[in-house]
């Protein structure tokens, strides 16, 4: 009988019967190939716990990939501060400013305009609304992903409506958008009109920060951290670091300057080069983000953090 080599998947040989050209592949792992789903049927018992294993590799690969940066600013063409509070959506055309244009646009005679389009800012909480319905035609997840945020709070003239918040943020995150994934796991780890699932939170957690949302991920870090998985936390939160996220690198400075705190993991604790690389990983990301018009923002906003 050929041998067989669960993490070659170029083998064609069935791991039950052992004969060539097997064409049947195990949809969970991808792993291992059968002749058909008898002979899968059959090996089922043996390959449970190799299976298991290597969805779980697959998952985490996925899981702890450092995900792209979000897009430039369209006009300064300069990395997006990954702060809510350093960039504006621009319903007119879609487009994501950063605090910088969206700044200097406040001393020119056309303020009023968007800084990328130029067409006329709303008014009124109705012409923001359907500015949003709009792009929300078009399929625009930004769009619809602040629609569903307007619908969780009562903003802008709508009826606060958890229910509906919820489906647009499917709806969202279905195009694509962390984001609303983020705020899907917010309502069910908060149980914002639903009831409280950790399990449903830290899914819709994992979602959002494959897809590069920064504050699922340091959720993460803090989820692995309470249940005393030092290790994958540090993973996460070194991610959260390069992506901007302040509260990540303090959090684990903390870890690594209590010497009490140390006892609390089986795993390892932070060390002095876990620090360091945080340190490194956060001033690389504020190189990227500063410029001129952006500390111009920040000062003229004294109250905002935009870094």
């Amino acid at each position: 009988m050929s041998t067989h080599n669960d993490d070659d998947n170029s083998i064609s040989i069935c791991a039950n019967c052992g004969k060539d050209n097997a064409t049947n592949t195990c949809n969970k792992c991808n792993s291992v190939k059968y002749c058909n789903a008898t002979c899968k049927k059959k090996h089922r018992t043996k390959h449970k716990k190799q299976c298991a294993r290597r969805v779980a590799e697959l998952h985490d690969e996925l899981l702890f990939k450092q995900p792209p940066p979000e897009e430039d600013c369209p006009i300064c063409f300069l990395r997006m501060p990954s702060l809510a509070s350093a960039q504006t959506y621009m319903a007119c055309c879609g487009k994501v400013i950063c605090c910088g244009c969206i700044h200097a646009a406040r001393d020119k005679k056309s303020a009023s305009l968007c800084p990328f389009c130029r067409t006329p800012t709303p008014t009124s909480e109705k012409e923001a609304v359907e500015e949003y319905m709009k792009r929300m035609e078009k399929n625009d997840a930004i769009a619809i992903r602040n629609l569903g945020a307007f619908y969780a709070r009562g903003r802008c003239g709508l009826p606060q409506n958890e229910a509906k918040a919820l489906e647009l943020w499917h709806q969202a995150g279905k195009l694509g958008d962390a984001g609303a994934y983020y705020c899907i796991g917010n309502t069910y780890r908060y149980g914002r009109g639903v009831e409280v699932d950790v399990k449903k939170a830290l899914y819709y957690y994992e979602l959002a920060a494959i897809g590069g949302n920064v504050y699922a991920r340091h959720n993460l870090g803090k989820v692995e951290c309470q249940e005393g998985n030092l290790a994958r936390a540090l993973k996460h939160w070194m991610i959260a670091v390069r992506g901007g996220i302040k509260e990540s690198l303090d959090t684990i400075k903390l870890l690594f300057m209590n010497e009490n705190i140390k006892e609390l993991f089986t795993d390892g604790y932070a060390t002095k080069d876990d620090y360091t690389n945080a340190l490194q990983a956060y001033q690389a990301y504020l190189d990227e983000v500063k410029s001129v018009q952006r500390d111009e923002a920040a000062a003229f906003n004294a109250d905002w953090n935009y870094y």
